[in-house]
């Protein structure tokens, strides 16, 4: 399966009086957006990304796990020391998938506090696993194995490092092991080995090892 981000184009930055006095701080946008071609060219069917906001819902959100972090990380997990908020809410409304973040009192929660009461205008990027299939016009199509890491993190610029998180993301093929995701290169490896060792030309299989040994030593960073 592919890792890959879409881009929440408008999110709002919201804080809430409690009974207290004190505050309390949220995100709420349109977070998912289906049946239509993204700027990634890709579609999500409304079937798809409906059955798999209900599992994130039931799972992640009703039992306040539906954590997301501050920054753009190019794994399938959640890094605990980086969550910054949880979502509380996400909601159908049409087409769309409406969310709504409370922004916690993490290390980087208060680093996105910061940032909002200094009127710094946030983003949120959406993270998940899955197949993308070409349709008839080469639209890749979202597949029914679509499994959300997170409804967003938060950005400030979702957009501006889009094409480098973009390639870090889909060339890593990622697999579930034990519960857990694991990055997918020893058959891939293998395979690119195997391939040049066919061939008489020794140079090109020097060169293949190469290839393979410093794609093993960038996936580990």
């Amino acid at each position: 399966m592919k890792l890959f981000k879409e881009e929440v184009l408008e999110i709002n930055l919201l804080k809430e009086q409690r009974e207290d006095g004190k505050k309390d701080y949220f995100l709420k946008g349109i977070i998912m957006m289906a049946e239509i071609v993204n700027k990634n060219n890709r579609r999500y069917p409304l079937p798809t990304l409906l059955a798999e906001v209900n599992r994130y819902n039931e799972e992640y959100v009703a039992k306040n796990r539906a954590l997301g972090e501050l920054g753009h990380p190019d794994k399938p997990t959640i890094n605990l020391d980086r969550a910054s908020h949880r979502f509380v809410d996400i909601h159908q409304e049409g087409n769309n998938f409406i969310g709504k973040a409370l922004i916690m009192d993490t290390p980087m929660g208060i680093i996105v506090k910061n940032l909002m009461d200094a009127g710094t205008q946030l983003g949120m990027s959406s993270r998940a696993m899955g197949s993308l299939k070409p349709d008839d016009k080469g639209i890749m199509v979202v597949q029914p194995d679509l499994h959300l890491s997170t409804a967003g993190d938060i950005v400030a610029d979702p957009s501006a490092p889009n094409a480098f998180v973009e390639g870090v993301m889909e060339g890593v093929e990622w697999i579930l092991e034990a519960g857990s995701w694991t990055q997918k290169f020893v058959d891939d490896a293998q395979r690119s080995i195997n391939h040049a060792a066919s061939s008489v030309d020794r140079t090109r299989l020097e060169e293949t090892a190469m290839k393979v040994w410093h794609k093993f030593l960038q996936n580990l960073k």
